[in-house]
């Protein structure tokens, strides 16, 4: 008996009709955020978003992904050596999972309060400000925090951590509650009183302003993995956030897995002018000569940045990257850049006062002899409170900048030296 054969083709559609009646899985999908926010898989959402090869987010910060969750702002009470650290006595309204914002990071006293308002708005992320409040200062600080919450920018009720900061031997008379702080009723037409220069109970005082503290203080309640250690009155361009974290997903600008920081180039403009927001808007106002380097007229090289010229008139490109990759080795010694990095980085110094000067030299040095880069970033810069500094003579704070640096040079120095080592184009 002879078997009939089904021609080919005929069983090749038996077998792909058979193929597509089969049953299949749901394929997954990952939804990729448009915020910098991570997927939801638990994979390095810096590894789902790039094409291919190695990024910068892999490469330097792989516990990055480890943080994903929104960490509380708890308030806590701590000493840091002969001062009370109330931290986040005022708590920000909105907090952000630890990889997807970096937290601004500053300090001042009540008085320069006034320049959270332009810093919000720019920055549109977590602040960490910690305050001096000393004796009578502190209810002085308190109703100026209240009357900005109430009646300000809700960017600063939403985005603000406050932490207030007074020395053991200047106690406040009385500490309120978070609770009671809940219930003070505000009259937004009656704007707290600012004091006349010299009127704060610190500079009636004579108190030094601990500057370090401050920092280190507000640096440490940071809740992101990145931070952003500056001045209140310096204000950033805008974007900065999330194009830092695009950049993340960049190849790295360097070879090397060297520490680093990201700086910052500082500007200045004229009393008068509106702070620039962009780099476009940075350079037309450089042209005209509305806007200078940071401190030109006062130390111009400890915030020159290295290619500052070139920087400059580069033109703009979109997006955020490593403009240049500098180290603070002549000329550039005496830098003192500011930057994005992490709480992985040395404190500050808490010995030095705000009034003794070179306050941050001792954690450049501390860097430098760590091999750290500075990765100067290309489109992103701060700018200072509109007024151009010139340099003035002050006899009084001539003697505790004497002094201040006295204490560098003979105590600070050899600390340094042998806790850090002693690299040769390092210096303090």
């Amino acid at each position: 008996m002879r078997v009939k054969l089904f021609p080919l083709s005929v069983l090749l559609n038996a077998l792909l009709l058979l193929y597509l009646l089969l049953p299949r899985p749901p394929v997954k999908r990952v939804v990729r955020s448009t915020h910098g926010k991570p997927p939801q898989h638990g994979v390095p959402w810096y590894d789902k978003m790039t094409t291919s090869g190695d990024t910068l987010g892999r490469k330097m910060y792989p516990d990055l992904h480890q943080c994903g969750g929104v960490v509380s702002l708890r308030h806590r009470r701590y000493q840091r050596g002969e001062h009370w650290v109330l931290e986040n006595y005022f708590p920000a309204g909105h907090a952000f999972p630890c990889n997807d914002s970096i937290t601004y990071t500053t300090h001042g006293d009540y008085t320069f309060m006034e320049n959270l308002e332009p810093l919000t708005s720019r920055w549109q992320g977590p602040v960490s400000m910690a305050i001096y409040a000393p004796g009578k200062d502190f209810e002085a600080t308190i109703d100026a925090i209240v009357f900005l919450r109430s009646c300000g920018s809700q960017d600063i009720k939403k985005f603000v951590s406050f932490h207030l900061i007074f020395p053991t031997s200047h106690f406040p008379d009385e500490i309120p509650t978070q609770e009671d702080l809940a219930e003070r009723e505000v009259d937004c037409e009656q704007r707290p009183a600012m004091p006349v220069n010299g009127t704060t109970y610190r500079l009636q005082g004579g108190l030094l302003y601990p500057i370090n503290v401050a920092r280190n203080a507000a640096r440490e309640a940071a809740r992101t993995y990145f931070v952003l250690a500056s001045d209140v009155e310096l204000y950033p361009s805008t974007g900065l956030a999330p194009e830092f974290f695009k950049m993340l997903r960049k190849p790295d600008a360097s070879p090397t897995v060297n520490p680093r920081v990201y700086v910052l180039p500082v500007f200045e403009v004229k009393m008068g002018e509106q702070p620039p927001l962009t780099k476009t808007e940075l350079k037309k106002m450089l042209w005209k000569k509305k806007a200078i380097v940071f401190h030109q007229h006062v130390c111009k090289m400890c915030h020159t940045v290295p290619k500052s010229m070139k920087w400059t008139r580069s033109p703009v490109k979109p997006g955020l990257s490593v403009f240049h990759i500098g180290k603070r080795h002549a000329p550039y010694s005496k830098w003192e850049p500011i930057y994005v990095g992490t709480n992985k980085e040395p404190l500050y110094d808490e010995r030095l006062s705000w009034e003794g000067k070179s306050d941050k030299m001792t954690q450049m040095y501390a860097l430098c002899t760590q091999d750290y880069e500075f990765h100067i970033l290309d489109n992103a810069f701060l700018v200072h409170k509109p007024g151009i500094k010139k340099r003035q003579k002050n006899p009084a704070r001539g003697v505790l900048v004497d002094q201040q640096n006295a204490v560098i040079k003979e105590e600070m120095v050899p600390q340094y030296k042998r806790l850090f080592g002693n690299r040769t184009k390092c210096v303090l």
